[in-house]
C-alpha cells in the first residue's frame, strides 16, 4: 500500500468528537489518521453492515447443500477483509464526490477532504490502494462469485449522485450494501430464487436503518438541497421506517421458508422484527436524538439474521419444514420389558341385520347357481 503523505494543512485536522474509536485513532501515526478517517476505520458499523449480508448469503445457500463446510471459515475471513477495504473505498469515493456538500454540513465539515487534511489527489491514490487489496480478495473467490462481485461496482460508483436526483438514495444504498448476499450465495453454491427474495428483504431493511441515520442531517440537507427518505417522510419518518422493517422481516421469513430453513427461519424473522419494533419505540419515546444509537443497533439486527441462517444450515429440519408440528402417529406394536405381552383385544361380533342376512343368502344362491351351470355338460 502507498504510504500516506502528511496532510497539507495539518493544523485544521482533529479527531472528531463522535468517533467510535477515538483512542485507537489517536494511537495511529499522525500522517495516517486522516486516511483512517477517510476509510471510516474508526466507525466500524458500516463494515459490519456490509459484511453481515455476505455471511447471510453463505449460510442461506448452505441450507440446500448439506450444511456448512470447513472452507466456509476461509470465505468468511475473505468477506471480512473485503468488507473493510471495499467499504473504505466506497467511503473514499463518496467523500471525493461530496466534498463540496460535506463542507456545508456541520457533521461532515471536519472530514479529511473538506477540512484540507487530505487533498483530492491523495484521496484518489488512497482509493486505488484500497481497490488493489480488494482485487486480491476478488481473485480468491470462485468464478460465479467473481461475476457477482463485479456487477456491484456500478452500484457503488453511482450511489453518491443519487441523493442529488432522487428522494430515495437509501433504496440505492440498499441495493449496493446488500449485494454481498448474492456474492455469498454464489461462493457457497448457486443463487436461487429465494436468494433474491432475501436480497430485496435486506434492501427494505437498509431503507429503514439509513432513514433513521439520515434523521441527524435533515435540517442541513434541506438547506443545501440534498434529498433523503428522512426528508421525504417528514414527521412520519420513524413510523414509515418501521413499516419497511416489517416488510423486510416478512421477506426474510418467506425466503427462509422457501429455502427450507424450517422453524429456525421463522424464529429468526420474528426476532428481527422484534428488534425493529424496539428501535421504533425507542425513537418515539426518547426522541430523534437517539437516531445514531438506533442506527448502530442495526448491527445486532443483522447479526440475528446471519446467526439464525447459519444455525439453520448446521441443523437442517429432518422431516418437515412447516411451522406447526404434524399429527403424531402411534406405532402398531410396542415392545414391553421383562417378556410381558399386551393382552389381546377380544373379538367383537356384531349381530346380523335383516338387510345383511338377506344379502348374504342372495349372494350364496347366486354363487351356487353359477357353480351348477358350470358343472352341467353341454349337449352333443
Amino acid at each position: 500500500m502507498t504510504t500516506p503523505q502528511t496532510p497539507e494543512n495539518p493544523g485544521t485536522f482533529s479527531i472528531p468528537a463522535d468517533s467510535a474509536l477515538p483512542g485507537w485513532l489517536a494511537g495511529l501515526p499522525r500522517a495516517w489518521q486522516p486516511y483512517a478517517m477517510l476509510a471510516r476505520l474508526d466507525r466500524p458499523v458500516g463494515v459490519w453492515l456490509l459484511f453481515l449480508p455476505c455471511v447471510m448469503g453463505l449460510g442461506f445457500a448452505r441450507l440446500t447443500s448439506n450444511g456448512l463446510h470447513p472452507i466456509d471459515f476461509l470465505w468468511t475471513l475473505l468477506f471480512l477483509i473485503g468488507a473493510v477495504v471495499m467499504r473504505g473505498a466506497g467511503c473514499t469515493w463518496n467523500d471525493i464526490t461530496d466534498k463540496d456538500f460535506d463542507a456545508k454540513v456541520a457533521r461532515t465539515a471536519a472530514r479529511p477532504i473538506p477540512s484540507g487534511a487530505v487533498s483530492t489527489k491523495q484521496a484518489y491514490i488512497f482509493l486505488l490502494a484500497q481497490l488493489a487489496i480488494g482485487f486480491l480478495i476478488w481473485l480468491a473467490l470462485p468464478w460465479d462469485a467473481k461475476i457477482a462481485a463485479l456487477l456491484a461496482l456500478p452500484l457503488v460508483a453511482i450511489y453518491p449522485y443519487t441523493k442529488r436526483v432522487t428522494w430515495w438514495p437509501q433504496a440505492w444504498l440498499g441495493l449496493t450494501f446488500n449485494w454481498g448476499v448474492l456474492v455469498g450465495a454464489a461462493t457457497a453454491n448457486v443463487i436461487t430464487g429465494p436468494t433474491y427474495i432475501l436480497y430485496f428483504g435486506l434492501v427494505l431493511w437498509t431503507i429503514a436503518y439509513d432513514t433513521i441515520y439520515a434523521l441527524q442531517d435533515r435540517e442541513d440537507d434541506a438547506l443545501i438541497g440534498v434529498r433523503s427518505t428522512a426528508r421525504l417522510f417528514g414527521r412520519q419518518a420513524v413510523l414509515i421506517s418501521f413499516g419497511f422493517h416489517m416488510g423486510a422481516a416478512a421477506l426474510i421469513g418467506f425466503a427462509a421458508y422457501a429455502q427450507g430453513a424450517g422453524r429456525l427461519g421463522a424464529l429468526t424473522a420474528l426476532l428481527f422484527l422484534a428488534h425493529g419494533a424496539w428501535q421504533a419505540m425507542t425513537l418515539k419515546t426518547r426522541g430523534e436524538g437517539k437516531a445514531l444509537a438506533m442506527f448502530k443497533a442495526n448491527v445486532h439486527a443483522g447479526a440475528i439474521v446471519a446467526i439464525g441462517l447459519l444455525i439453520a444450515a448446521m441443523f437442517p429440519p429432518t422431516t418437515s419444514s412447516r411451522l406447526f408440528a404434524e399429527h403424531e402417529t402411534v406405532p402398531a406394536a410396542v415392545a414391553m420389558p421383562f417378556g410381558l405381552k399386551p393382552r389381546p383385544r377380544p373379538a367383537i361380533s356384531y349381530p346380523d341385520t335383516w338387510f345383511a342376512s338377506d344379502m348374504e343368502r342372495a349372494l350364496a344362491a347366486e354363487v351356487a347357481k353359477r357353480g351348477d351351470a358350470a358343472e352341467t355338460p353341454a349337449n352333443p
